[in-house]
């Protein structure tokens, strides 16, 4: 909305048309996070919801879904416009979670501890830690892309669209709005399961995730920790094949998605760099 004056009457005149920097902000901080979001949850569909991808033994299918979906689109992709908005100082390395490693290396070794006690207690394959490891490690591409795009993207990029209305709102926004977000990627990778509970788990995952992120900031430990939860949501929507046996397909997937992450860590770090300016 703008308000202008009739110079000869001194009448003002209030308008529906928004100042060209609103306009601004709201395609690069909404508009297109979210149409990058939108085209991952698209190609989770293509690529594992509609093949049964999970559900099914396919190997080929989840290194293909795993190279495309997760790597390119959901590490690579959000990378590339990262790099505007460090560029126009909408967010920093801090905001986006890849920290100093004696941080990262902590943070890990905490989520870690938490996360196998859980598992000792909670392990949804009996006493078999080996099928949760192969289960955790079939879901982490999954989660990477998933930190990236619905908390380092989205998450930050909706923080910073909000931002003049103070911390607790800013934040408590991202937690919301990243909850639902992630919560919608359960109806792409099982369309044919729409249930009420199988939402709600997927929300919650979410709201402790968006917690968790924007309140330490650290990225692997928030994909160790969505990675965690999702074996424990997504355990009976399995196929056994891949838990019950270590699948070259599934680790080979996993260890180019973890690289490709650290290579952009690497990248971010060497290329730009945050300050702390201190007030006097």
């Amino acid at each position: 909305m703008q308000i202008t004056q009739n110079s000869p009457t001194g009448v003002f005149r209030v308008t529906g048309q928004q100042p060209p920097a609103v306009r601004s902000a709201t395609l690069r901080l909404l508009v297109i996070p979210f149409a990058l979001y939108s085209a991952w949850l698209l190609e989770i569909f293509l690529l594992a919801g509609s093949m049964h991808t999970f559900e099914r033994f396919d190997p080929p299918g989840i290194f293909l879904y795993t190279i495309i979906t997760c790597i390119i689109t959901g590490i690579v992709v959000p990378l590339l416009y990262i790099r505007n908005t460090f560029i126009s100082g909408a967010v920093n390395m801090f905001q986006i979670g890849f920290r100093s490693l004696k941080r990262t290396f902590l943070a890990c070794v905490l989520t870690f501890s938490i996360g196998y006690g859980a598992v000792i207690l909670f392990n949804p394959f009996g006493t078999d830690r080996f099928a949760f490891l192969n289960a955790f490690i079939l879901l982490l591409p999954s989660a990477i892309a998933s930190v990236m795009i619905c908390w380092v993207l989205m998450g930050t990029h909706v923080q910073a669209f909000v931002r003049s209305g103070g911390a607790i709102i800013s934040i408590s926004v991202g937690i919301m709005v990243t909850a639902m977000l992630y919560g919608m990627t359960t109806f792409a990778y099982f369309p044919a399961v729409l249930q009420q509970d199988v939402l709600l788990s997927s929300v919650l995952v979410g709201i402790i995730a968006a917690f968790f992120f924007f309140a330490v900031r650290e990225v692997y430990a928030t994909v160790l920790l969505t990675a965690v939860c999702s074996v424990f949501i997504m355990a009976d929507r399995i196929n056994p094949f891949y838990v019950q046996n270590a699948v070259p397909y599934v680790w080979i997937g996993a260890i180019l998605a973890v690289s490709t992450l650290i290579g952009i860590h690497r990248y971010l770090s060497r290329n730009y760099m945050t300050l702390k300016i201190p007030v006097r």
